[in-house]
């Protein structure tokens, strides 16, 4: 569905996570296979990784992911992130969706969408790439870093900050993260959200900065600009281009020495962090999680998230939160970590002048901990997702404890695709099994998972689940997977260089959660970790009278009602906020724009069988990262009455290939610590040394696999209950109810599989699908890392190059449609107590049409830059009716969507849509101010090199141009129409392609209300 952006998909439906910066979907049969993918658990894995940016496997099941918030808008952050979701890595993660150029904003809307498609599937890449030991990826990939040969400069100033610059050379970007040693730990007794709170005024100005400057000048550097407040750290992060150093140190500097609070802005934004926090409660997984917390730390500063509540935000006084500022907020107390292009010499020259007049502070004692034993408890909750899941949680050690290095070991053993947990998924007992975890500094939690479909008995996994974890406590777990978790842990450091935002997270989390001297110093702790150790802390943490056990349970809330209204009769009329003038410092670092400069310099080849192969030699790391794809689109080349085919086969590539079944295949990735994922969307992460092995395994897997008529049996029966409880979830019956008024009758991508269809499949026609769609003249590889391209070409055609396509290229591109009539919908969702609002049209702009940049350029204006755009600004920051508010164009070959999202409470939806509706129309009536202009240029030119900082998005950018037929340099291009656009071009653009009259309103969770 084209309308559906992943934005959506994640927010709303636990879809397959994407490095969240609102990335629309790319082409809408992939948007499509997104759409219904959620519920194709063989790509659960519940793996978690943070390679590139925060990407995460098919949903955890009730665990309905929704982690992905606007890069530029401040966010509750990891602690509650994880805790919403039940994602849990270590909460010195910290789980921000580091740039992803593939944005509503991206600065090529024709260009960049197939990362979608790409990552959906890609995904399983970073997803498998350590799903065989979960918990492991969760601590490993998310909390620590190779330092191996880093140019890394470390001072302490005479105030007590300390220092860290690492110099990484990937691409001309920089990450400025600064870590202050205070979260919900230290807030007062009864106010649980005051670290949280004050994380959020943080972004209403200091003295010396307005609030409308700071956003201005976040805007205008183009990249993420967040903040995440955890347990025991608050974390504030720029990532930038590198030119634009001095200006992220000026703003942190500026924001320790002080912070506005006044009681009217704390008014103000109470009203957004209220929303935040219905919006979570919205959530069945995080209200177990509260229960889960309550119950294992109780009479601890664990017992309560850092998100806060409604009522204690509504005793929360502006003055309260500068006290807490001014205690806390100090450079003692502080850790900043700077990574990127940078000169370190002349770095911590700058860190110096900015920061070493502020002046130390005496800071009060630390909260002390006193862990009860945990009492076994059992939490009964409804979902709204359309499966249920079964959790047994147990306390672990903390990140500080000198156990957490066995801990991780442990929780990757028990995750491994070998081990018995992920099996249930194998034997037909459970859609997915799996163990991940999240470790705090003082404590941890492991958890083991086991989906069932809807209606299904959720006991017979719980007991699969008890008896897997009591055998790893008496008769311990199987070294194998010990030593494989081990091997995994250690690799995973090297690949963690291949990000600059993950880099400069990684030493973050290691220094101030970890208490270490490097994210390194865990190495030898791993090394260290025996069997014997894995085994003792199984017997001790395994004890069912400490388990804390959920099963949370699919219901059904409602079919769509059509709705005649939902009020919006408010006037707002206003006239346009004044231009910001921006302090010198700033503006002069602004002032010239200009198309920047790629860092990339790819090799392009086309293999006889016309496959195309793409690589980008990089020497940041000992590593290698595969992204492939194949264009398909089951909606237009599955026959009729088969829907649901390719995702059946997508099922049967993790039983493996016909040399090797599942469990041998998965022992040769562990013998060369190599990731694989397989299917129309493909990936291999493999250290360097073995890049050949991994290809050949990644070649075995995607051209010849097993296909085994028992596991068909398996997956056709799992897919067909899931879809079962699919059709009848709030999710699909949001997502069809839209595409219904959007799409004309029978448009092929309404299209969707049924249980009854799925089960009329047969192992036969899984495998004529496989024979027809997969055809290597529709393929690309981009391979980026420490290999020399014809080292490459030569590893790609061996394994790919026998791979031939029979009969003329299919078609996979939806036909385009008419402009769909204006409408309102609402779907009941019992779980939610915020409504989930998307406001969608068709729009008669394709992925080459050159207007796709005037559009671009204008919802900058529209969206970009959080308070600096005009719908955060209107919605949030003045009314108070959202927390966060997005827009975007989704351009595809024949057809194009245009959408802008928000969440609210019922009684605010008619005001927020009323606003949106005028500023669409503002958009089209006047052209947008120079000031407005040069921010969004801004914004769109300065997000190019950081589409280049990680291995990923790299990667997923060569990959997208390739398969939508542009040129390499398709960004570099953009950037020069974006420099040549007209505030009246983007006018006219609005006035034609954006109908503000003709947009369908929909509406999931509580009825609104007038």
């Amino acid at each position: 569905m084209s309308f559906v952006s992943i934005k959506s998909l994640q927010r709303d439906h636990g879809l397959p996570l994407v490095a969240a910066s609102n990335i629309l979907n790319e082409q809408t049969q992939m948007a499509r296979r997104r759409y219904r993918a959620w519920f194709r658990l063989e790509t659960i894995g519940l793996a978690i990784t943070l390679a590139d940016a925060f990407v995460l496997s098919r949903p955890l099941a009730s665990a309905a992911f929704d982690v992905a918030w606007p890069c530029t808008c401040p966010c509750t952050g990891v602690g509650e992130l994880l805790a919403r979701h039940l994602s849990l890595p270590p909460p010195g993660l910290s789980l921000r969706p580091a740039y992803h150029p593939f944005s509503p904003q991206n600065p090529d809307a024709g260009g960049v969408r197939f990362f979608q498609r790409h990552k959906e599937q890609t995904m399983k890449k970073q997803a498998l790439r350590l799903a065989t030991a979960i918990g492991l990826a969760l601590a490993a990939n998310g909390a620590i870093a190779a330092t191996g040969g880093a140019d890394v400069t470390r001072a302490t100033l005479d105030n007590g900050l300390r220092v860290v610059i690492v110099r990484d050379t990937l691409a001309p970007v920089v990450t400025t993260e600064i870590n202050y040693l205070a979260g919900s730990d230290e807030v007062p007794a009864g106010f649980p959200g005051t670290a949280h709170a004050v994380e959020h005024m943080m972004f209403r100005g200091s003295p010396g900065l307005s609030k409308d400057q700071l956003a201005a000048i976040a805007a205008n550097m183009g990249g993420a600009f967040n903040a995440d407040t955890t347990q025991s750290v608050t974390q504030y992060y720029f990532v930038a281009p590198a030119q634009d150093l001095d200006v992220a140190l000026h703003v942190q500097s500026l924001r320790m020495r002080g912070v506005d609070m006044s009681q009217k802005e704390w008014n103000k934004e109470r009203g957004a962090i209220e929303q935040e926090v219905s919006r979570d409660l919205s959530s069945p997984n995080f209200k177990f999680y509260t229960q889960l917390l309550q119950q294992m730390f109780a009479g601890t500063p664990y017992a309560h998230t850092p998100l806060g509540t409604r009522p204690s935000f509504d005793k929360t006084t502006a003055a309260m939160l500068k006290k807490f500022h001014d205690t806390w907020y100090a450079p003692n107390n502080a850790i900043l970590v700077i990574a990127g292009d940078v000169d370190p010499a002349a770095t911590l020259a700058k860190v110096k002048q900015e920061f070493g007049g502020i002046p130390r502070k005496t800071l009060p004692a630390r909260p002390a901990f006193h862990f009860k034993p945990v009492t076994a408890k059992t939490v009964q909750l409804p979902t709204d997702a359309p499966y249920g899941s079964v959790y047994l949680g147990y306390r672990l050690p903390g990140l500080t404890s000198k156990d957490y290095a066995t801990a991780m070991v442990l929780s990757g053993a028990l995750g491994s695709q070998r081990a018995a947990l992920a099996g249930m998924r194998f034997d037909g007992t459970a859609l997915f099994g799996g163990f991940f975890d999240q470790a705090m500094p003082k404590a941890g939690v492991g958890m083991a998972v086991g989906i069932f479909p809807k209606g299904g008995n959720p006991q017979p996994i719980l007991a699969k689940m008890q008896s897997i974890l009591a055998r790893a406590a008496t008769k311990g777990v199987d070294p194998s997977l010990v030593d494989a978790a081990k091997r995994k842990a250690i690799a995973a450091l090297e690949f963690k260089k291949n990000s600059v935002d993950g880099l400069a997270n990684a030493w973050s989390s290691a220094l101030a959660f970890q208490g270490a001297e490097s994210p390194d110093a865990i190495k030898a702790a791993i090394e260290a970790v025996t069997p014997e150790a894995v085994n003792a802390l199984a017997k001790q943490t395994f004890d069912p009278a400490h388990a804390i056990t959920a099963i949370l349970t699919p219901q059904s809330s409602g079919k769509p009602v059509a709705g005649k209204g939902f009020g919006g009769a408010e006037s707002f009329a206003s006239s346009p906020d004044k231009p910001v003038h921006l302090p010198a410092w700033a503006d002069q670092a602004f002032a010239k724009l200009e198309v920047p400069r790629s860092s990339l310099d790819p090799v392009s080849y086309t293999l006889p069988n016309g496959l195309k192969l793409i690589v980008q030699p990089e020497t940041i790391s000992d590593t290698v990262e595969l992204f492939g794809n194949i264009k398909t689109n089951q909606d237009l080349q599955a026959a009729k009455g088969e829907e649901g085919v390719a995702d059946v086969l997508g099922g049967l590539f993790p039983f493996g290939t016909e040399h090797m079944n599942r469990l041998q295949f998965q022992q040769a990735l562990d013998n060369i610590s190599a990731h694989v994922s397989a299917g129309t969307d493909f990936s291999l992460s493999v250290p360097s040394a073995h890049f050949d092995d991994g290809v050949k395994l990644l070649a075995d897997n995607e051209l010849h696999p097993a296909l085994p008529p028992q596991a068909f049996a398996v997956v056709q029966h799992q897919t067909a209950a899931e879809m079962a409880g699919m059709l009848q979830s709030p999710s699909f019956l949001f997502q069809h109810g839209l595409s219904k008024a959007l799409l004309p009758a029978n448009d092929p991508e309404l299209r969707h599989p049924t249980p009854k269809g799925v089960m009329a499949l047969t192992l036969d026609k899984v495998k004529q699908y496989y024979a027809q769609t997969f055809r290597p003249d529709l393929t690309t590889i981009v391979v980026v890392g420490k290999v020399d391209p014809a080292q490459a070409k030569q590893a790609i055609e061996k394994a790919f190059g026998g791979w031939k396509a029979t009969g003329p290229k299919p078609e996979t591109s939806y036909p385009a449609v008419p402009a769909n009539a204006p409408g309102k919908l609402h779907v009941p969702d019992a779980s939610a107590v915020q409504d989930s609002v998307d406001m969608a049209q068709t729009i008669a702009v394709t992925d080459d049409d050159p207007a796709r940049f005037a559009i671009n350029l204008g919802d900058q204006v529209l969206g970009g830059g959080f308070y600096a755009s005009r719908l955060t600004r209107d919605l949030r920051e003045k009314h108070g009716l959202v927390y966060t508010v997005g827009v975007g164009l989704d351009a595809n070959k024949h057809r194009g969507t245009y959408r802008v999202y928000f969440g609210c409470d019922p009684d605010k939806v008619g005001a927020a849509s009323a606003l949106v509706v005028q500023d669409l129309k503002q958009m089209q009536q006047q052209p947008v101010t120079n000031t407005e202009l040069k921010q969004a240029k801004g914004i769109l030119l300065r997000r190019i090199p950081l589409g280049e900082s990680s291995f990923g998005a790299i990667g997923g950018q060569l990959l997208t141009l390739s398969q939508q037929g542009k040129p390499l340099d398709a960004m570099t291009i953009a950037a020069r129409h974006y420099l040549a656009l007209t505030a009246s071009e983007v006018q006219q653009a609005f006035a034609k392609y954006v109908r503000p009259d003709g947009l369908v309103t929909a509406v999931k969770g509580p009825a609104p209300k007038n």
